[in-house]
């Protein structure tokens, strides 16, 4: 019987295991170059043992930036830096991918340099607010991007996706997920277009199709994973054609053959659905559960049972370092305290868990 702790071969990297570490965006890079820091170093080398680590949402452009102190790959400065991350978890027998994550219409002009103002597929605000090293502020409306512009929004996840393979990084995952740019772009509640991006569902899919078979060409198929979350209203995102909208982005994403599909499972009403996606897509299926508060031992089963190839783990791995030998012994854990999951002093704004 395959068991969560069983190597795993992901379309070439080996990985050691089937636990990988969800994202989690944790805002400690360094606020003025947007590097990764000694802490962020540390913090991704102690956490290797994970079959698969997952990166904290990295912004591929400039404007792409949501919250506070969180880092990007477009300057050789962060390159560089990053480097330094890979390494340590390559030296302990770790494998990492970079989630490129372009935030969108979800950020605040006080997070980004110059003139820069956080864009989107139309001119919709979302609903709610952002954390800024002042305080909350309410989002603002986005500046549309033009069709020119979403091609260079397509070519700056390709670029990046460079970028992180030369910072030694073994792949990287494309965030559709969780209300960011791409899934503006996929759901008819913000994207109001009526050009090649917009109306009609395979207009919908189009920009996340496009970025993943650009970051898929210039990188390679292996390296690159997508991220998706059906169904979900995080970021005041609305979507009214859920099956038919992803059932269509697998359709148009699977010639390209990419190593894997993440999906965030939104409820546990959605595991049928779940299946469907498993069945619809070839490659390397990781599944974050939907569950009662942390996702435990519990989960592993999921494997066992063929429902995903690996399980990704989220909060528990901020306070449990070593968490697959913790998981192969069903504990014990250490506990999530908001000191540790919220950055003590910086508590309420720097730290956005499993996003």
């Amino acid at each position: 019987m395959t068991t969560a702790f069983d190597p795993y071969d992901l379309a070439g990297t080996r990985l050691a295991n089937r636990v990988a570490m969800a994202p989690m965006t944790r805002s400690r890079a360094d606020g003025e170059t947007r590097t990764p820091t000694d802490a962020v170093v540390e913090y991704y080398a102690q956490r290797a043992s994970a079959g698969l680590i997952i990166t904290e949402g990295v912004q591929p452009v400039p404007e792409g930036q949501g919250y506070p102190d969180t880092p990007g790959l477009h300057s050789r400065e962060q390159i560089a830096a990053w480097r330094k991350v890979t390494d340590a978890v390559h030296e302990r027998g770790g494998r990492i991918f970079a989630q490129l994550m372009h935030s969108g219409r979800i950020g605040h002009p006080d997070l980004l340099d110059g003139d820069l103002h956080p864009v989107g597929p139309s001119a919709v605000a979302a609903a709610g607010q952002v954390f800024t090293h002042e305080g909350p502020k309410d989002f603002v409306t986005p500046r549309v991007l033009t069709g020119d512009q979403v091609r260079e929004a397509v070519t700056g996840f390709a670029t990046a996706a460079r970028n992180a393979v030369e910072a030694g990084f073994d792949g990287v995952e494309v965030h559709g997920a969780n209300g960011y740019l791409i899934q503006q772009f996929l759901a008819s509640g913000s994207n109001h277009r009526t050009d090649e991006w917009g109306g009609s569902v395979e207009n919908r899919v189009r920009f996340a199709v496009e970025v993943v078979r650009a970051v898929a060409a210039e990188i390679g198929p292996d390296r690159t994973g997508l991220r998706i979350s059906p169904a979900n209203t995080l970021n005041d995102i609305a979507e009214t054609d859920t099956e038919e909208l992803y059932l269509a982005l697998l359709d148009a994403i699977e010639p390209v053959g990419i190593a894997y599909l993440h999906v965030l499972e939104t409820s546990p009403e959605r595991r049928p659905f779940v299946h469907e996606l498993r069945k619809r897509f070839a490659g390397a299926f990781v599944l974050n559960p939907a569950t009662e508060g942390p996702t435990g031992a519990a989960a592993l089963a999921l494997v066992e049972e063929g429902v995903a190839d690996l399980v990704a783990f989220g909060r528990l791995f901020v306070s449990n370092p070593d968490l697959p030998a913790r998981l192969r012994a069903d504990g014990p854990y250490n506990e999530l305290d908001a000191a540790t999951l919220y950055g003590g002093d910086r508590a309420g704004y720097t730290d956005y868990p499993a996003l």
